[in-house]
């Protein structure tokens, strides 16, 4: 990300909404191109062709894919649910009290808008809405660009998982609402997504539980 500020002048209105089953195609593209361009520059975290339908229609069924959608199309993907991977968190953090982040990707056209700061601006207001109290996601555990990137989003990184069979493993978290704190400026995008992320989210752990289941090299990919 060239800069940590959103241009609050967009070339094309922009609006959020949740991913359905036609969108598949057009999502496993966007991951592709942006897993490309991350292994192009020695980023391993995502699969070098992208990830396989199998493993994003889920993510869509359930309803927490969401798509930022420009006048041309499919502009950024987030996946936002409160499923905490069990090979990463453990009990002591108490899983169910934050909602995590995956598959949050910008198209190159649209990288260096600060769109992905404003995305995970989103994702932390729903964090509150649905009474949790962290913002957690994993990182490249090789990748210091792409860590400092989430620092300087307000993001804490509590610790790295360093497993064999896994790129990611850098754990962070940050207190939910904007970048960190109740307040901050209006979202550039419209929000469309329908029902509030909490009601779509069945196998998600309320705070409290012990829930499981399953970008410069580099930041730029969100």
């Amino acid at each position: 990300m060239h800069s940590n500020t959103v241009n609050s002048v967009t070339a094309r209105p922009l609006t959020l909404r949740r991913a359905v089953e036609a969108d598949l195609p057009g999502v496993l593209a966007l991951l592709a191109e942006t897993a490309g361009w991350l292994n192009g520059r020695g980023v391993r975290q995502w699969p070098v062709g992208g990830f396989p339908a199998e493993r994003i229609a889920p993510l869509i069924e359930e309803g927490s894919m969401y798509l930022l959608d420009g006048e041309e199309g499919l502009v950024a993907t987030l996946a936002l649910d409160g499923h905490a991977d069990p090979e990463f968190w453990a009990a002591e953090d108490v899983p169910g009290s934050a909602l995590y982040v995956h598959k949050l990707s910008v198209a190159r056209g649209y990288s260096g808008r600060g769109l992905g700061q404003a995305l995970l601006d989103w994702a932390g207001l729903r964090v509150l809405t649905t009474g949790r109290r962290w913002l957690r996601l994993d990182c490249s555990k090789d990748n210091p660009g792409l860590q400092d990137y989430y620092r300087g989003q307000r993001f804490t990184h509590l610790r790295t998982v360093d497993l064999p069979h896994r790129a990611s493993g850098a754990l962070f978290q940050r207190a939910g609402g904007l970048r960190g704190g109740a307040f901050g400026t209006a979202l550039p995008f419209v929000d469309r997504r329908g029902a509030s992320v909490e009601s779509r989210e069945p196998s998600a752990q309320r705070p409290g539980s012990s829930g499981s289941s399953r970008e410069s090299s580099v930041a730029e990919h969100v």
